[in-house]
Order: structure tokens, then C-alpha cells, then sequence
């Protein structure tokens, strides 16, 4: 079976989410990614959100498969030696702790390095250097920083933030990249070196274009956004868009059949400039082809609410799933709104390995995410998450090689768990 990073070992140190997004990333491409946690409580998410009671929740199992975890006591003297004899033996060390605390434990950039020269240390932080370096940021503070709330919503509301991880899981696949770049490079230099990805840079950096409009807002005003055609000024910073397409062709989402009832039966229509003729024959205003005040999309962009509300008096006569066949056979660009229902359902995704059911020994069968990043010779499946210290003994002896007498030795210094007796 092939496997891009077979070979390549990953401690994981990371816990929550944009540090185990990461590390599952480089497990499905075939890295050997053994799970540092913490004995009788491992990662917090094992016990965040459950709903199965004392069964790890889908919050961890969807974050951390294709994994081996290993429980140990890095405050204990044996378990912190155990840490430097895996350092030795690893490719890479993943950490998403918050600032300061890898060096508290005893593990800077200076000592990792002495251990082994070849190491890559990637982490994920919050801020990059600067004046906010030393600040804890979550999933939505991330967002807020790095641009993507401040343009998010509509303009006459507060700012949102989106449903999707773009702090946490969108920090996580950067840092990915920047693993995958250093392990590379280490082909021919032959060292290790530090990655970071921080989640205020990795949101600024999916939020490019709206840096792109900050610097045209400049230069006057941003004609494909609609207030441009509803004659409301800008003012000096980049509007929140609504559901405007933030490309040139104007795009709103409008109502489909059901949608008194389904708060999700609605589509996402774009006039794209290229098929304006053929929308005018789909909905039947065919007169719009030739008057002057609708042939051409700059005449186009002050009648917008009138050319949508015509186009969506036809949606709402057709579910989002016929409208999507429909418009497609015409080249028309569209979107359904789907629901995490519809997708769930939806076999397409399963026979791609989008979507994949595993078993899992407590909860029973689950549904979670598969590799998003499709390689035609990388053949890894997809499996469950480990159970707490699944692997320990396995890590130990196969990884490590250490004989039964000294995994029977760290196990009673309470090493790796609970104390089972006294060593001298």
C-alpha cells in the first residue's frame, strides 16, 4: 500500500482543534502520528460536548483518527525521559500549548534541537510576534482578528463570525502545508527547523480578497458590491458583503420551494455576465436581453434588488436540488444551501471517502470527515480514534524498544498513569 509520509514520524503534542486538524491531515497521508496525552484525562475534547455518556465525544473522535495515543506524565522524571527518547526518534514535534508552556515544561526550541538536529517543531499560536503574541485566541477571537468578522454579515448589523473553522481547522491545514514544505527541505539541508502558523495570519490569509477590496476602497468605490447600486456611500474600511459573490458578478441567495418551512430551501444564484442571456430566457424575461437598462451589467448594477426579486418569484417555484439541474444544464452558475443533514445523507460524498463510517469500540458507528486533499497513489483509510492510551504499550516496546522490565519499571513510577506500586 502506498503512503505519501510513509516513514515520518509526528509527535503530537496538540490538543482541542487546530492542532489535531493538523496532525489527522498528516496521519491520512501516511505519517506515523503517536498522540501525547495526559493519563486518566487525555485530551480535553474526549469529554467536551458528549453525547453518549463516558464514551469520547464526536468532538474528539472527528479531529483525532488514524492516530496511536500514549499517555504519559512529562512531570514525572521517567515520563519526561521517555519524551526525550521519542524526540530522538521523531521527524516532527506538534504542539499547540498555549504561549510559553512548551518551555515551562522543560522542552525550548534550543533543548529539542540538541536532542535532535533534524526535528521539525511546528506550532500553532495564536498571534505571530508582536503585541498580542503572549494572548490566548480561540475559534472566534481568530476570526475577529484576522479580518474575517469585520466583513462578515450584513452591513446594516453587528459583525459575524462564519459556522465554519476557519481559526481553528483553517490554522491547522496552513500549518500542515508549512510541515510538509520543512520536511521537504530537510531532503537537502539536512535540518530541522521551526514552523508557525498563527491563527490571526491563517484567517488574514483566507480573507486575501477583502484585504484586495481594502486597497481598491482607495481608489473609489467597490462597484460589484450592492450599496454601490443602492447609492450608499462607503465609508474608509471594507463594507460587511451580505451574501454579495465578492467577485464581479453580483450573486444573492434566494428562496426556493418549501422555504416558509426549511430554513435551508434557498440557492445561491450568480447573474454572471457571460450567461445573462440565457438567465433571461430561463426566467422568461427575455426583454431584458436588449433594453438598455439591463443589456449591460454596469446599467445592470442599479436595478439588482428588482433583477433578483424577478429571479427569485421563479426560484421559489422549484426545490434547490431541481433548480441546481436545471441551471446547470445551462451553464448558470448556482449553489444549493446544503444542510449538515443534506450532507450527511448524501452518498456521492461517501463514495468519494469525503465522508466516511468507522466503528468504534464504545460509541458503535460514526460518521466523520475524510481526506478532504484527494492523492491518486496515496492509499491510507481512514480509521477511528484511539482510546486513551491505547498504544502506550505498543509505543513503548515496537517505537521505543523498550524491554518488559523497563515498561513494567515506568508503569509503576506512575509514568504513564495512576502509580501501581513503589519503585525505588
Amino acid at each position: 500500500m502506498t503512503k505519501s509520509l510513509e516513514g515520518i514520524k509526528i509527535l503530537d503534542f496538540t490538543h482541542v482543534q487546530a492542532g489535531p486538524v493538523c496532525t489527522q491531515l498528516l496521519a491520512w497521508f501516511g505519517a506515523d502520528v503517536i498522540k501525547i496525552e495526559r493519563p486518566e484525562t487525555g485530551d480535553v475534547t474526549r469529554s467536551q460536548l458528549r453525547d453518549i455518556p463516558n464514551v469520547d465525544s464526536l468532538y474528539f473522535t472527528m479531529m483525532n483518527g488514524n492516530k496511536r495515543s500514549i499517555t504519559l506524565d512529562i512531570k514525572n522524571p521517567h515520563g519526561h525521559q521517555v519524551l526525550e527518547e521519542l524526540i530522538k526518534i521523531c521527524d516532527v514535534l506538534v504542539e499547540n500549548f498555549a504561549p510559553g508552556v512548551l518551555d515551562r515544561m522543560g522542552f525550548n526550541w534550543e533543548k529539542i534541537l540538541a536532542i535532535n538536529p533534524k526535528i521539525i517543531v511546528a506550532s500553532v499560536k495564536g498571534f505571530g510576534p508582536g503585541p498580542f503574541e503572549d494572548c490566548k485566541v480561540y475559534e472566534n477571537v481568530a476570526q475577529c482578528t484576522g479580518g474575517a468578522a469585520s466583513t462578515t454579515g450584513f452591513r446594516d448589523g453587528i459583525p459575524l463570525v462564519t459556522g465554519a473553522g476557519i481559526g481553528d481547522s483553517g490554522t491547522g491545514v496552513h500549518l500542515a502545508l508549512g510541515i510538509v514544505a520543512a520536511l521537504y527541505q530537510r531532503t537537502h539541508s539536512g535540518k530541522g527547523q521551526r514552523v508557525l502558523a498563527s491563527m490571526q495570519d491563517a484567517v488574514l490569509n483566507l480573507c486575501r480578497v477583502k484585504m484586495r477590496d481594502q486597497q481598491r476602497l482607495g481608489r473609489g468605490p467597490l462597484t460589484e458590491y450592492s450599496q454601490f447600486g443602492e447609492g450608499i456611500p462607503f465609508l474608509d474600511a471594507v463594507p460587511r458583503s451580505a451574501n454579495d459573490s465578492g467577485g464581479a458578478q453580483p450573486g444573492k441567495v434566494l428562496k426556493c420551494k418549501g422555504w416558509e418551512t426549511d430554513p435551508n430551501a434557498y440557492i445561491y444564484f450568480i447573474t454572471q455576465a457571460r450567461v445573462w442571456d440565457k438567465i433571461c430566457k430561463v426566467i422568461g424575461r427575455e426583454d431584458w436581453i436588449s433594453d438598455p437598462d439591463y443589456a449591460k451589467p454596469s446599467k445592470r448594477l442599479t436595478h439588482l434588488h428588482e433583477i433578483f426579486d424577478t429571479i427569485e418569484a421563479w426560484t421559489v417555484g422549484y426545490t434547490k436540488f431541481e433548480l441546481m439541474d436545471l441551471l446547470n444544464r445551462e451553464d448558470i452558475p448556482c449553489g444549493p444551501i446544503l444542510s449538515m443533514k443534506d450532507l450527511i445523507e448524501d452518498d456521492a460524498l461517501y463514495a468519494t471517502g469525503t465522508l466516511v463510517k468507522v466503528d468504534h469500540p464504545e460509541r458503535g458507528e460514526y460518521v466523520t470527515i475524510g481526506q478532504p486533499v484527494k492523492l491518486s497513489d496515496n492509499e491510507v483509510k481512514v480509521v477511528r480514534s484511539p482510546l486513551l492510551g491505547e498504544h502506550t504499550d505498543e509505543i513503548l516496546t515496537d517505537v521505543l524498544g523498550f524491554d518488559a522490565r523497563r515498561v513494567a519499571h515506568l508503569k509503576a513510577s506512575g509514568a504513564t498513569g495512576p502509580r501501581i506500586l513503589q519503585v525505588a
